[in-house]
Order: structure tokens, then sequence, then C-alpha cells
């Protein structure tokens, strides 16, 4: 845990004139650093961990898809979170082996761990697909509600902001993104 982070709490409380001794902030400091460790534990992961290990299916040749995988990121920009759901999918090549499916989430956790614009993140996740695995294509809608758009400046709840990442035959087969489209992607 980070003493640097907690003396700058203890620092930023006394700077809003609170007592950062008084029993309910007493262990404020030391409970903020453990959560911004949490929030940014993807800087200790490697999303080639989670797509190394694969497995071999006698035939594969249709899209591998999961919808509505929850996450929360941190905004580079305000350090506020913004939370929302992904659909991940991706195309085998031939013969290609694939991955578990609990794997398409944990390689996002680990991307939104760090912090991160939307932008960024949705792209990172096709990057990772099409570079550690066999693929025709990858596809990633990130659907998310941003904190530093609904708790401050605007204040605008419930404004989702909607970011795609295509490649291979995503981009270039009409049928195969229309199919992603009508799982939620």
């Amino acid at each position: 845990m980070s003493t640097v982070l907690i003396d700058g709490i203890r620092s930023w409380l006394a700077s809003r004139g609170l007592d950062p001794d008084e029993p309910g902030l007493a262990e404020t400091p030391e409970r903020v650093a453990r959560a911004w460790d949490e929030l940014t534990a993807g800087y200790d992961d490697d999303p080639e961990t989670y797509l190394a290990c694969t497995f071999d299916v006698e035939r594969a040749d249709g899209m591998i898809a999961v919808t509505d995988v929850g996450f929360t990121s941190i905004c580079e920009h305000h350090l506020m979170p913004f939370t929302g759901t992904a659909t991940i999918a991706y195309l085998p090549a031939a013969e290609a082996p694939v991955v578990g499916l609990s794997k398409l989430p944990r390689l996002l956790d680990t991307l939104a761990r760090r912090l991160q614009v939307q932008e960024r993140l949705t792209r990172q996740v096709t990057d990772a697909l099409d570079t550690y695995l066999k693929t025709d294509g990858s596809a990633c809608v990130v659907r998310a509600e941003h904190g530093c758009m609904t708790q401050r400046g605007v204040r605008k709840p419930g404004a989702m902001m909607v970011t795609t990442s295509l490649t291979g035959r995503f981009l270039t087969d009409d049928a195969i993104r229309a199919e992603f489209h009508a799982l939620g992607g």
C-alpha cells in the first residue's frame, strides 16, 4: 500500500478542514489506498495470461461472444469511475483453438482496472484478441455511464457513451456484423 497516497489523502482531508484523526476518518486514508490498489490492479496483470490458455474444439466455425459483461473503470481525465457493460466477440480462424468464455470477462477486467478512456479500452479488447488468439476478426461494444458526466459538469445521469471496435471479418462481412449487432453489440 502506498504511503505517498495515504499521506496525500490525510493532507487532502486536512485541506478541507477535516481532522484525519477523528474516529470516522482515522482509517479512511488506508481504505482509500486499498480501494485504489484494487481499482488499478490491471497494471499488475497481463491480458495474455487469460488468452494463452486455449483448448481445441472439434469445430468452431462461428462467432464466439459474451454479452452484457459488467465492468468499472476509472477515467484518466477526472479520476472518476465509469461503469457499464461490454459485448465481446471473436471469430476463431480455421482450426484455431479457443479460450474459455470466462477469459473474455477476465480480459475486460484486466484492461478496465487501469486509468482509461472508453475509446482506448474498447480497442484494447479487440487488439488483445487479435494479438493473442488466431482470429478472423474481433468485435467489442462498450456502453458506459461516466461519473465525470453524471456527477459533475453537465450532470446528466443515465447518459451512456457507446464505443465500438471491429476488426477483420466484422468490418468486411455485413452478415457477421449484423449478427454481432443483433447480440447487442
